[in-house]
């Protein structure tokens, strides 16, 4: 009689001040940063410390945003081919798929009522468009239902990193061109690089916010008419404020020499967070950037091994579940 048996050693390795996290996001409070770290989201306490991990899959999840309460995180995952909007609460737990189409979804922002969550999606446009069918390269902003529902089109001119006012009034944007542009290309100038804009909801009025002829992007609001934004209109990208009734007032805030800033996030009393070199930064207002150290408990993600039990039969161990061991009896030969 030969019995095989698959079981799975789930592996914790403990990092000190870990590297090159990406899509921080402050949460409404100003007290936890959301990220992602190697392909899953953790957050962390604002000033740093041990990271709590959200999703543990072997797919890509990343692009975190917080909802206005606080309560819960949309993101982006690969896991199903390409990248689809989930949700999931700010404590870890069930995820809940929102969109499942077959072009790249990337939430934005929730709602202010939190009921909806804004995205951007390669995603056609209607056949009557005149991109049609070549609108692909354009980003259009849709919408979802926060407890999931029916897709709805928001605005098909092309809007990234799409972000709206306080009263929800404006919609302030990173442009997209239909350029085929890597978008981590550095020091561009051409009629093609990224631009800054606002949108009028009620009087459908675009205006250009951002007067430099190079790469300005991922702009977030400020107080009333002020906007943050990244600019290589120094040279290096870093962090500039501006205004929506005065673009030429234009204020630097960081004065990296090298590398680019970014993965800017704002949180409701001003504070920044964004990443520079592989580290991540938070800076307050009137004061200077502030590395966060932060360290994580990582957990090894479908960690299959071949074993060999009676007889010389070679078996695979299971799919990790949670933080959990499992022992899974394949079958029995007689």
């Amino acid at each position: 009689m030969l019995m095989f048996c698959c079981f799975m050693v789930v592996s914790i390795k403990a990092q000190n001040n870990i590297r090159w996290m990406q899509q921080p996001a402050l949460s409404p409070d100003a007290k936890w940063i959301a990220f992602e770290y190697k392909g899953n989201i953790y957050k962390v306490a604002a000033s740093g410390g041990k990271a709590v991990q959200l999703t543990n899959e072997a797919s890509y999840n990343g692009y975190p945003v917080w909802s206005h309460d606080g309560e819960r995180i949309a993101f982006a995952s690969d896991r199903n081919g390409n990248f689809d909007v989930f949700i999931i609460s700010a404590s870890g737990g069930a995820q809940q798929r929102l969109t499942y189409h077959s072009a790249k979804d990337i939430p934005y922002e929730f709602s202010q009522d939190d009921l909806h969550i804004y995205y951007g999606t390669a995603q056609h446009d209607s056949f009557s468009s005149v991109r049609y069918p070549k609108d692909r390269s354009f980003v259009k902003l849709f919408k979802v239902p926060s407890t999931g529902g029916a897709s709805l089109i928001v605005n098909s001119r092309g809007m990234e990193f799409a972000h709206f006012d306080k009263n929800s009034d404006r919609i302030i944007f990173q442009d997209s061109k239909g350029s085929p542009e890597n978008s981590y290309r550095k020091h561009a100038t051409s009629s093609i690089t990224r631009d800054i804009w606002t949108f009028n909801l009620k009087t459908e009025a675009y205006t250009k916010v951002s007067p430099y002829v190079g790469e300005d992007r991922e702009p977030v609001w400020g107080k009333g008419n002020d906007f943050y934004y990244l600019s290589e209109r120094k040279g290096n990208q870093n962090l500039f404020r501006s205004s929506t009734t005065d673009t030429a007032k234009i204020e630097q805030l960081t004065f990296f020499d090298r590398n680019p800033v970014r993965n800017l996030s704002r949180a409701a009393n001003g504070d920044l967070v964004f990443t520079q070199n592989g580290d991540l930064y938070r800076l307050s207002e009137g004061s200077t950037p502030r590395r966060i150290s932060v360290q994580v408990k990582e957990t090894k993600k479908d960690s299959i091994t071949t074993t060999t039990v009676m007889g010389g039969q070679k078996i695979l161990m299971s799919r990790l579940t949670g933080n959990r061991l499992l022992l899974w009896c394949a079958g029995m030969y007689m």
